[in-house]
Parts: C-alpha cells; sequence; structure tokens
C-alpha cells in the first residue's frame, strides 16, 4: 500500500479513529527510537567495562563542580 493510498484510506475514517491513527503511528516512532537505543546501549556494555579509556573522567564524579562565572 502506498503512502498516498494510505492517506486516503485515514481521511476516510471518522475523525476519533484518525486520531486514534495518528496517535499510535506516533508511538510507534518513539518506540522505535527507545528499541535502538536500547541495542545501541547493549552493544557498548562490553566496552565501558573493559575499556577504561572509556570511563576515564568517572573519576571525577565524587568531585564538586564549580562553574566559572
Amino acid at each position: 500500500m502506498s503512502t498516498r493510498e494510505i492517506i486516503q484510506e485515514i481521511k476516510s475514517l471518522p475523525f476519533d479513529q484518525r486520531l486514534t491513527v495518528i496517535e499510535k503511528a506516533i508511538k510507534t516512532l518513539y518506540e522505535s527510537k527507545e528499541v535502538q537505543l536500547e541495542k545501541a546501549a547493549k552493544a557498548l556494555l562490553r566496552d565501558y567495562k573493559t575499556d577504561k579509556n572509556l570511563t576515564v573522567f568517572t573519576s571525577l564524579d565524587i568531585e564538586k563542580f564549580y562553574e566559572a562565572r
């Protein structure tokens, strides 16, 4: 089904059903992003556990931070 056909089908729906379809479509965008971020985090987990160059600055986490003004 083409984009044009999908839009035509959505236009034929009553307003409340169109709104539901749009809300669900938008939700899939966010879910896709969350899934992508989760996969990326899992892929890098081993590197962050074993490569000290990636976590070298975490030793500064306990120091106080003073903003220069």
